[in-house]
């Protein structure tokens, strides 16, 4: 995949298509034509024509769902960077969101139905989504624009093993409408279908010997918008890449791609990421959780899972006979077993042998080209895409993560967490958030950690902590890096905790609970029964309106500063701390 922006390129390919196609009068405009519903609605992208699905009575909104930017990535295309979608000639339907990339359900997957409901419960441990899955989703306001719409697409969480863009916390429709944007939502391919290092597999195209598909799936995505988003009435030069724990992960990826950097055209021009970072443990302080592992790491994982796959597919019997058939056998007829394997069997081989022995996550492999081996030393070389940069993070970041106290002695050295996924889920599903509390906080933290405001012991120091080596350290080594060569930086502190009790302890400004403030989406979720009551309601809609406002400020002009705030927003190293009472918003500085 060449990325040479004035030559035979796939982002010189699409612009020069939609060039061609704008002169002949065939691309659509952002307003709606006379005639019928369909033909309002009706976009051509350089691929061929779509037709999306009114909304402007009930959301205020167009949108176009499930819209193609890549070839489904199965068969030969499994392992390989995306390729252009097939072209069209009949307009697409572009009403139902594409399917979610095929992984492992978690609380924050799909579910068996590609939506929010109770099957995220009961389809936990299970293969769901589909491999078939390269689609994005586009919100605009449902008028005519006065001038092309600043672009906003989000990258979706989910420790890059899960998520799903038609998670309800990320419809755009709210955040389009109020902030006169473009908002796009992208799927990627996940877990070893995203990240993979396997030897078999090298062709000798560093794109795709990198191992990074996920990453060159959200570039292709990009590429798609760079080419596409005028005929939605967006702005293909004020595009903000913005990314939430995992997709905060992979937007700080891009940033600092050399395959990027290379490019003489940008393809984004400001960067949001919310509750991440991306650092080797070199740069970090002793202790911390390093998100970057050494690309040895993934090579080890990437033999591990051929060679378990040997044996799984009846090819050998046990790991001796599955490392001498790797010696022997061609790579290209390695590469095509593990192309033809099903996508549930790869998945349980993970979730089995691989968890087992601790090789299950997954994370952007610095190859050299699509992620440098150092991110910061990068930056701080002046390697990366030069963009105004905005950082996010939660007070309470990992009361989402407590199992992970029994990480070390010095986190408390046991599980913070009584219930499983399967009884949190049931709980929160049908909880009633205005009527009196439903559960006591004995039933989900342990004695060890009670009472939760106890000094160095107590699950808020212990989750601080935590946060300081994880969530904090990766935002701060970022941030400061980034620092020493520009000055454009803007942070937040998220610490809403109007949260019915016992969930203002339990959870408090949890990983992800700026989500729904940040996209003004209370509706149905996987914690919105446990977070969100009438009596909060006042005060968490002027908060929400207020994290919108800035983040459409930086999206129009790369500041994120706006008279809703009521103050100035710093520059890093100060923060804007974004709280509220029940009643009213309280946005205060650090």
């Amino acid at each position: 995949m060449s990325h040479v922006i004035n030559g035979a390129g796939p982002l010189a390919r699409v612009l020069r298509l939609a060039a061609l196609l704008a002169a002949a009068g065939l691309v659509a405009c952002a307003a709606p034509t006379a005639g019928s519903d369909a033909d309002s609605l009706r976009r051509q992208t350089a691929f061929g024509p779509i037709v999306g699905r009114d909304e402007a009575a009930t959301t205020g909104t167009w949108r176009w769902s499930g819209v193609p930017y890549a070839r489904a990535p199965v068969g030969p295309l499994r392992w390989r960077a995306p390729q252009d979608p097939e072209p069209w000639t009949v307009a697409r339907d572009a009403t139902r969101f594409g399917p979610a990339c095929v992984q492992t359900q978690r609380l924050y997957g799909p579910g068996l139905n590609n939506r929010y409901d109770e099957t995220v419960g009961t389809a936990l441990g299970r293969t769901v989504g589909s491999e078939d899955c390269l689609y994005l989703n586009i919100w605009t306001p449902a008028s005519r624009p006065a001038a092309p719409r600043p672009v906003i697409v989000f990258v979706h969480g989910g420790s890059n093993i899960s998520g799903y863009t038609a998670d309800p916390v990320y419809d755009g429709a709210a955040l389009a409408r109020s902030q006169d944007a473009v908002v796009v939502s992208v799927n990627y391919r996940l877990g070893i279908f995203g990240f993979l290092d396997a030897a078999p597999l090298k062709t000798g195209q560093r794109e795709e010997d990198s191992g990074n598909f996920a990453l060159l799936d959200i570039s292709r995505a990009l590429e798609f918008v760079a080419g596409n988003i005028a005929a939605f009435g967006g702005d293909p030069g004020r595009v903000t890449l913005m990314g939430q724990s995992a997709g905060a992960v992979n937007v700080d990826a891009l940033l600092v791609s050399p395959m990027l950097v290379a490019r003489e055209r940008p393809v984004f021009h400001r960067v949001a990421a919310l509750s991440g970072g991306l650092s080797t443990a070199a740069t970090l302080p002793r202790g911390a959780i390093a998100g970057v592992l050494p690309r040895s790491v993934w090579a080890t994982r990437g033999e591990a899972l051929l060679l378990e796959s040997l044996i799984a597919g009846g090819h050998a019997a046990n790991e001796a006979q599955a490392r001498q058939l790797a010696r022997d056998a061609a790579p290209a007829q390695l590469a095509a077993w593990l192309r033809a394997m099903p996508a549930d069997t790869l998945l349980d081989l993970v979730r089995t042998r691989l968890a087992a022995r601790g090789m299950a996550a997954s994370n952007p492999i610095p190859d050299g080209w699509v992620l440098p081996p150092d991110p910061i030393a990068a930056v701080r070389a002046g390697r990366y895409v030069k963009v105004p940069v905005l950082a996010g993070h939660a007070r309470d970041e990992t009361k989402l993560f407590p199992q992970l106290f029994a990480l070390r002695p010095d986190l408390g050295g046991t599980s913070g967490r009584l219930l499983d996924d399967a009884a949190v889920f049931a709980l929160a599903h049908r909880y009633d958030p205005d009527g009196p509390p439903q559960t006591r906080i004995e039933q989900w933290i342990p004695p060890a950690y009670l009472p939760t405001d106890a000094p160095r012991t107590g699950f808020d120091a212990r989750a601080a902590e935590l946060d300081r080596l994880w969530f904090t350290a990766i935002r701060d080594d970022m941030m400061n890096a980034l620092h020493s060569r520009q000055r454009e930086l803007w942070a937040y502190e998220f610490e809403w905790d109007e949260l019915p009790a016992p969930f203002d302890r339990i959870f408090g400004a949890a990983h992800a609970f700026d989500l729904p403030f940040v996209f003004g989406n209370f509706g149905p979720s996987l914690f919105a029964n446990i977070s969100f009551s009438r009596a909060n309601a006042p005060g968490r809609l002027a908060l929400s309106q207020a994290m919108m406002a800035s983040l459409g400020a930086f999206a129009r002009s790369g500041n994120p500063n706006d008279p809703s705030l009521g103050r100035e927003w710093p520059q890093w190293p100060g923060r804007l701390v974004f709280d509220a009472t029940a009643m009213d918003k309280a946005i205060g500085v650090r």
